[in-house]
């Protein structure tokens, strides 16, 4: 049950570090966007535990693949609600 876990954990953190990689993060810290692509890849797997009522095992590809999915979401949710409140700190002027 904790090696489980633990890929979930491991397949979030992978997956919120690609996301980090592709999205301009404007200045933004990507070890929090990598945590919370961690939890995602947590609640994704339990969701897929929860629903398909099967225990949670070793290596299971579907709950995998669940963890990846919600890894990803948490990650671009995260990433477009920061891009939307992140203060412009410079403006393109020209000094004469």
């Amino acid at each position: 049950m904790l090696i489980g876990i633990i890929g979930w954990i491991v397949l979030g953190v992978v997956v919120g570090f690609i996301a980090s990689k592709v999205v301009n993060l404007k200045g933004d810290d990507p070890g929090l966007g990598i945590g919370l692509a961690a939890l995602g890849g947590v609640i994704g797997g339990w969701l897929y535990s929860a629903i398909s009522r099967s225990p949670v095992t070793k290596f299971d590809v579907w709950s995998l693949l669940f963890a990846a999915i919600g890894a990803a979401l948490f990650a671009a949710i995260w990433h477009v609600v920061r891009s939307r409140s992140a203060p412009v700190l410079y403006q393109n002027r020209r000094y004469r």
